[in-house]
């Protein structure tokens, strides 16, 4: 099976994702972006970082194209053993966006780990399955309407919160060293949408966020088995 949805392709915009450069390593010579699109992260990613091979594998042949413009190599195809990429090569393997897409994600993340340099981290941005325009209509109209994109954009095939994004990270061996919610959302609607947060933010606080966005590395094996979700280094922001 493949790791990338055969759906029919939704025409996403050259988005650079800027807000993700932060949970990138200091130095990361070498960064792979799967689900690269048209190439606008690796674009940013070698404008902020100059030096930066940026590799790419998009499996829609138009949007790959309009990547090679931007990054060092691009694979068109599906993020999985049957494309050529080294082992052991990559300082990141970024996926913005990109594994709810997958029908498993799981194998994605273990396939992942293979090609990871030592000391090698993934960079992963998930929508947030808890965020309030998603839940509130669930409660409200009972309903869950697909759209165009966001969480519930309709190509999406697997869906998260944070502890269940947690939890997949652990299951397929890797230790999470930093975790944040990004690209808040719920401010700007209503003076009552303000109050209800000023009043019971801790509680609600997961449902500020449109996507949360995860730094994690292959567990070493003596922390690999029975292994806390939340380790030491865990970090919200």
């Amino acid at each position: 099976m493949s790791a990338v949805s055969p759906l029919v392709r939704i025409d996403y915009p050259h988005l650079a994702r800027r807000e993700m450069l932060a949970f990138l390593p200091e130095t990361c010579p070498r960064l792979l972006d799967v689900g690269c699109n048209t190439g606008a992260f690796g674009e940013a990613v070698k404008q902020t970082r100059p030096g930066t091979e940026v590799w790419g594998v998009e499996p829609d042949s138009g949007a790959a194209d309009r990547a090679r413009h931007h990054l060092d190599q691009v694979f068109q195809g599906f993020f999985d053993a049957g494309l050529p990429l080294p082992e052991r090569h990559f300082d990141v393997i970024s996926f913005n966006d990109v594994l709810e897409h997958m029908p498993d994600p799981w194998a994605a993340l273990h396939h992942a780990r293979a090609l990871l340099a030592p000391d090698g981290v993934v960079v992963v941005s998930l929508p947030n399955l808890l965020h309030l325009d998603t839940i509130w209509p669930l409660l409200r109209e009972r309903d869950f309407r697909y759209e165009s994109s966001g969480v519930r954009d309709r190509t999406h095939l697997r869906f998260f919160t944070r502890t269940s994004a947690l939890r997949m990270f652990e299951e397929c061996g890797y230790e999470v060293l930093r975790v944040k919610g990004i690209n808040e959302q719920w401010y700007t609607r209503s003076l009552k949408r303000r109050l209800v947060y000023r009043l019971f933010g801790r509680q609600l606080e997961e449902t500020k966020f449109v996507q949360y966005a995860f730094v994690a590395r292959p567990a070493r094996e003596a922390t690999t088995r029975g292994a806390s979700l939340e380790p030491a280094t865990l970090r919200r922001a």
